[in-house]
């Protein structure tokens, strides 16, 4: 198979873990996703397989659009929201 995934990364997993996962489920040699989304995000991560690989670098300098929910007011020991509030 080649082409391009649209993942709806969950929280708690690396854009790593993403790449693995779609490695095994396909049985794909060359997996890559086209930019990383930190372990605690969400959201689209664009995954290529196999000769889609040679699009990742499109993928890369092209915008983006990030969004946030934020606690104001709170600070943690980690100073995410996986910490101790203090």
């Amino acid at each position: 198979m080649n082409g391009v995934l649209i993942i709806d990364k969950p929280s708690g997993k690396t854009s790593y873990d993403i790449v693995e996962d779609v490695k095994k489920a396909l049985g794909a040699r060359k997996v890559g996703h086209t930019g990383t989304l930190d372990p605690l995000a969400t959201g689209v991560l664009p995954v290529c397989v196999n000769e889609a690989t040679k699009l990742a670098q499109f993928f890369l300098t092209d915008s983006k659009e990030y969004r946030a929910t934020m606690l104001l007011g709170v600070e943690t020991d980690t100073l995410d929201i996986e910490g101790k509030i203090i």
